[in-house]
């Protein structure tokens, strides 16, 4: 489906037919339900449907303007594996994020001593 807008007042994405959007004949059109277009609400899921549609231009050019932080978050999460944990209570949580954020600063710092600055995000051993 062709990406055709946010609709702020329903608060839906709107996706239309790519035969109806892009002016292209299409054989089954008549028989097609989704011919006139879905709308997709946003409370269908928030974190996957945001106003900004994750297939338009716009969301690649603006995703890439990510902040530093938000790439620490998403390491933590994905990579020392804060994503699915299985820790109970704010200060043994507030303690294993403040070890990971260590452990990530501690390997920055050895490659800088070692001279692998292009290296310093790898979490591989270094050579």
């Amino acid at each position: 489906m062709a990406f055709g807008g946010f609709e702020k007042d329903r608060g839906t994405l709107k996706y239309r037919c790519p035969a109806r959007h892009y002016g292209v004949k299409c054989r089954g059109m008549e028989q097609c339900s989704a011919r006139g277009g879905v709308r997709i609400p946003l409370a269908e899921d928030r974190r996957v449907f945001t106003p900004l549609a994750r297939s338009s231009y716009k969301w690649k050019t603006t995703y890439k303007k990510r902040t530093a932080v938000e790439r620490v978050n998403a390491r933590l999460d994905e990579v020392y594996g804060f994503e699915k944990h299985f820790i109970r209570g704010l200060k043994k949580m507030k303690l294993r994020c403040a070890l990971a954020l260590m452990v990530m600063l501690a390997m920055a710092v050895g490659r800088l001593r070692q001279k692998q600055g292009i290296n310093l995000r790898s979490l591989v051993k270094a050579a």
